[in-house]
């Protein structure tokens, strides 16, 4: 019988058989634990992190950020919960840390200070910038031409120098590569450097100085991206202070350790969320993932509501308002709290939560707390259809009553079931105070009253697009309905409808402006079944993120007679 072993089973076994690092690192990795210095390796050549931390040259820019005890959020999971306030640092984020202690170590063997160069639209270029500014080491951030104004002119006041190019990341890292090469600038990556890492790492060494009776903290929750702070937290943990459980976080879209580490090798994603814009990494780092591999103990994946419901809990803790990315690990602990380990006595336990950014674009915080309720689990989004006769909204109202109306939409239409009988699609949402016990009471109460009834509140199109346009079903042949997340820059549009065939027609178009760096728009268009290849080569040419929502139970029920 013949045995033919994927990618990542042959790494396994080349890891089990052979020397342990050496045989298993790529010629790049390799070259990378080279280029330190001989103290700064372990006997088996790979970086020594509590001695590159403990040397780490951070502290000659920020003091260490405070850990906040968080009252509410202790009080409502029995537990005690302190906060690692990286919000707090200069440029708000904890990147600063990484940036400038790589750049530190290369002013020390670089005395003429050639410069720097670096890729990023948010935190790490703001990193970069404040420490060439510092350094007086000169630094050009290259930034996608979709940059907010925000960033870029914040990232030119630190003193940066901002190359706009490309319509996205990885155009920009083209052109940051091709500029590296031609001037002979060394690259400042944001994650993947054990000097990075190093720096990040030095958020545990102050947590292990700071909360008082560190010998009780149980874990420490840590948002994940390309994974240079939780790489750089577990290796010095799980060396000073082993009991402590390091605990990833990343949400459901952006999954990229949490994939990783379940098949053994480094996965690349196929596409991102862009909610927790400073986490949508598509690939994990070589390095962080190594690290990964030996001393994370368990991730957690969050969604969007959770995330949004983390920022109100930290502003109600702090009066601060975290970015959606310096939201995750407490979004990550109230879950690992309430939902994967329930049955725990958390009560004598501390958990310590990296508030890792707050660089938050302030058109997004309505957005943030539309979602919160839900995140909370406060709130529910319900579709019903009950019979358009008198008498069934008071029916309706009496199993819902006394829980708060939220939202309540509805429009007469032409529906009718089987027996001819009117049929009323009503899309509405009201206040709980137990989520799950009071979804299914009032269920089975609609349910029991002849009632279609279906809890929505994790339908992702139903609460950014189909609850504002109730009301508006029509009759339309060979419609195709589909999501996307457009761009927000100028010309997005015009790209969309100058892809479109002259013989399709545009049949429904929603966007509402969240305050991200995408839009996100709902869209309908008749396209003839002939067409079908033509319109998915439409998809394919756009470039958007996209997902065609033609069955989606809402859409079929409020817009589609």
């Amino acid at each position: 019988m013949s045995v033919t072993f994927t990618v990542c089973q042959k790494a396994a076994l080349s890891a089990r058989f052979l020397p342990r690092y050496q045989s298993s690192l790529s010629p790049a990795l390799q070259r990378l634990h080279s280029s330190l210095k001989k103290d700064e390796l372990l006997p088996d050549n790979t970086p020594d992190y509590v001695r590159l931390i403990l040397r780490s040259s951070v502290y000659d820019v920020i003091e260490e950020s405070p850990v906040t005890r968080g009252i509410g959020l202790s009080s409502r999971l029995n537990t005690n919960v302190h906060l690692k306030r990286e919000d707090l640092l200069p440029v708000f984020s904890f990147k600063l840390r990484g940036a400038y202690n790589m750049m530190a170590k290369l002013a020390e063997v670089s005395k003429n200070k050639q410069g720097v160069i670096a890729c990023s639209a948010g935190n790490h270029a703001q990193g970069v910038a404040f420490a060439s500014r510092h350094l007086n080491m000169p630094a050009i951030i290259v930034m996608p031409v979709s940059t907010p104004s925000i960033k870029y002119q914040n990232v030119s006041r630190l003193g940066g120098q901002v190359v706009l190019f490309g319509n996205d990341f990885d155009e920009a890292k083209g052109e940051c590569a091709r500029i590296a090469e031609e001037r002979g600038l060394v690259n400042i990556p944001p994650f993947d450097h054990p000097y990075v890492i190093a720096g990040q790492g030095t958020v545990a060494m102050e947590i292990l100085r700071q909360v008082h009776n560190a010998s009780k903290i149980s874990a420490v929750f840590v948002p994940v991206g390309g994974g240079g702070l939780i790489a750089g937290v577990a290796a010095y943990i799980k060396r000073i202070a082993p009991h402590i459980k390091v605990v990833g976080v990343e949400t459901y879209d952006a999954a990229t350790l949490k994939s990783s580490l379940d098949s053994g090798c480094r996965n690349p994603l196929a596409e991102v969320g862009t909610f927790a814009d400073g986490t949508s990494v598509r690939l994990i780092g070589e390095e962080t993932f190594r690290v990964c591999q030996d001393f994370v103990d368990e991730m957690v994946l969050v969604n969007t509501d959770e995330i949004c419901a983390a920022v109100k809990d930290i502003f109600e803790d702090t009066r601060s308002i975290v970015e959606p990315s310096g939201a995750l690990a407490v979004a990550g602990l109230k879950k690992y709290v309430t939902q994967i380990h329930p049955d725990v006595d958390h009560s004598k336990k501390s958990y310590v939560p990296i508030l890792s950014g707050a660089n938050m674009n302030f058109d997004r915080l309505r957005f943030v707390s539309e979602r919160a309720v839900l995140g909370e689990g406060k709130e529910v989004f319900m579709f019903v259809t009950i019979p358009d006769v008198p008498g069934s909204f008071k029916k309706l109202q009496k199993v819902i009553h006394p829980r708060a109306v939220t939202e309540f939409s509805y429009r007469y239409n032409e529906h009718a079931d089987s027996a001819g009988t009117p049929q009323a699609h009503i899309y509405t949402s009201f206040s709980v105070v137990n989520r799950e016990k009071e979804i299914n009471q009032v269920l089975q109460q609609l349910h029991k009253l002849g009632f279609e009834a279906v809890d929505i509140s994790d339908n992702e199109t139903a609460k950014s697009h189909f609850r504002y346009l109730v009301g508006g079903a029509s009759k339309m042949e060979n419609e195709r309905v589909v999501s996307f997340e457009f761009p927000e820059r100028p010309g997005a549009l015009t790209k969309f409808l100058d892809g479109m065939s002259e013989s399709w027609n545009l049949t429904l178009f929603h966007y509402r402006n969240n305050g991200s760096d995408v839009g996100k728009v709902l869209a309908g268009i008749s396209v003839p079944p002939k067409d079908d290849h033509v319109f998915q080569n439409f998809l394919n040419d756009l470039g958007y993120k996209h997902h065609d929502e033609t069955n989606n139970m809402v859409y079929q029920k409020f817009l589609k007679i």
